[in-house]
Parts: C-alpha cells; sequence; structure tokens
C-alpha cells in the first residue's frame, strides 16, 4: 500500500477517535509503525510501490546510510522486514520534516544500541514540538483561508471533494 494509501485510510479510520488534545489511539500510532502485511523479503520494485516511493529514492536512502540492505544471489537487492521497517519509519520522519542530517543521526544512535535511547527520545520529543507548531500554523493558515474563501462568497467546511462526493450519491 503507497505511503499516501496507508495516510488516507489511517485518517479516515481514525474518524472521530482522537481524543480532544488531538493524541492519536495507540491503535493508529502501531499501523503508523507497521509495514503493512510485509512478513517476507521484498525486492525495490515491491518497497518502492509500498511506499510511493522511487527506486532512486531507497537506493539514496541505503547510500545515506539510513537502511541496510541485503543482496540476492544475482545481486539484487532484498529488503527484509526489518529494512521495510525502518523505511516506513523514515518516511513517516520525512514526511513530517525531518531534515536528512538529524534523520541519519537518529539512525546511527538506534545502531548503536539501547544506551542512545534517552539521546533519541529527546531527538523524538523536541520533533514532536516541532511538529506540533507546524499543525498551529497550519490551523491558522487554514483559518485565513477559510476566512477569504467567506469573503469571495464561498463555501467554507468539508473540502470541496468531500461534497462532491454527496452531491454524486
Amino acid at each position: 500500500m503507497a505511503t499516501d494509501e496507508l495516510m488516507t485510510k489511517i485518517l479516515t479510520e481514525l474518524g472521530e477517535t482522537a481524543e480532544i488534545d488531538g493524541t492519536l489511539p495507540i491503535e493508529i500510532i502501531h499501523r503508523l509503525a507497521d509495514a503493512g502485511e510485509a512478513t517476507e523479503s521484498m525486492t525495490i520494485t515491491q518497497v518502492s510501490k509500498l511506499l510511493d516511493l522511487s527506486p532512486h529514492t531507497l537506493r539514496y536512502y541505503e547510500r545515506a546510510g539510513l537502511v541496510h540492505v541485503d543482496r540476492d544471489e544475482s545481486g539484487y537487492r532484498v529488503y527484509d522486514t526489518a529494512a521495510q521497517r525502518r523505511l516506513v519509519f523514515i518516511t513517516r520522519m520525512r514526511l513530517s520534516g525531518m531534515p536528512m542530517r538529524d534523520l541519519q543521526h537518529y539512525v546511527t544512535l538506534v545502531d548503536q544500541g539501547a544506551e542512545t535511547e534517552p539521546e533519541r527520545l529527546d531527538m523524538l520529543v523536541e520533533h514532536r514540538d516541532t511538529i506540533r507548531r507546524q499543525i498551529r500554523e497550519l490551523q491558522l493558515s487554514l483559518v485565513a483561508t477559510e476566512y477569504k474563501i467567506a469573503t469571495y462568497g464561498g463555501s467554507t467546511g468539508p473540502a470541496v471533494t468531500d461534497s462532491m462526493n454527496d452531491e454524486t450519491e
């Protein structure tokens, strides 16, 4: 399942279950960390389709040291479950705006073992705070956009695609 499809599915399933403070239920968090039904090794083409990433991007992540990929007897990349899970995490962090240098540092810490957990926690808490600030800024931008739409006599509220779906039913 491509990244966009996975996020759409999760957000649809989330619906009204988010707590008032914006905290996601733990089941949703587990799905975000899950590579889907990946229980066996995959080729670069399969992983590319799963995560909606180009093979070039996957090779870049490998060269950058973010993921370790084995090779089969013919020299082709083979992504085991651990590599798939790491790539899911990497794509979520990149989607949320984590810089490559921070992601590389985080992965280096993971590879160093459990003694680096406090530093990893600090990094993730800082990144979470950055994401929360970005969400607040986007919410303010949405309010300003909705205001301008209303100023021009447009309808505010649900997305245009939602109202279009309602009209076709």
